[in-house]
């Protein structure tokens, strides 16, 4: 029996399922994070959250606040803040277009997800986005309640 020596890593996938509910997305990017050696393996292992994440511009940069990496286990004394804000990496172009669209009333920047990308880095999927009034979010309600019974339905 032969073994392997390259083990797959497993894919990581961290998502902001809330946001799709609370806000309308009108333009998605992907940014690096500017991360700790700890923060990358706590990443790595999954052990990361986006509930409640958001962006926000401080002297020409983003940062993201509100992200959860939850502390390494085999860390020391080095080991990082879980909740710290964690500058993006976007480029000047993309930064500045950000900026000036925040500033239009009722736009925010999200985070939707964090995966690693094919060359190992870390990255986060953010998105300008609107949010959705109560009338919004219970009209897409009763659009995925009629989708899944006519998908029930047609089963049968």
């Amino acid at each position: 029996m032969q073994h392997s020596s390259t083990k797959k890593m497993a894919e990581v996938n961290i998502k902001n399922k809330k946001a799709w509910h609370d806000y309308e997305m009108l333009d998605t990017y992907i940014a690096g994070i500017q991360l700790t050696g700890t923060e990358i393996k706590s990443i790595r292992a999954g052990k990361a959250g986006l509930v409640d994440a958001y962006c926000y511009f401080n002297q020409g940069e983003l940062y993201v606040k509100g992200m959860h990496v939850a502390e390494y286990d085999f860390g020391n004394i080095n080991n990082h803040f879980p909740r710290r804000d964690r500058k993006l990496l976007l480029t000047r172009k993309e930064l500045k277009k950000l900026e000036k669209s925040t500033r239009e009333k009722g736009l925010t920047i999200i985070a939707l997800k964090i995966f690693i990308s094919k060359s190992s880095y870390a990255k986060v999927e953010i998105a300008l986005a609107r949010g959705k009034r109560e009338y919004d979010k219970r009209e897409d309600m009763k659009k995925k309640d009629t989708k899944r019974e006519l998908d029930r339905l047609m089963k049968h």
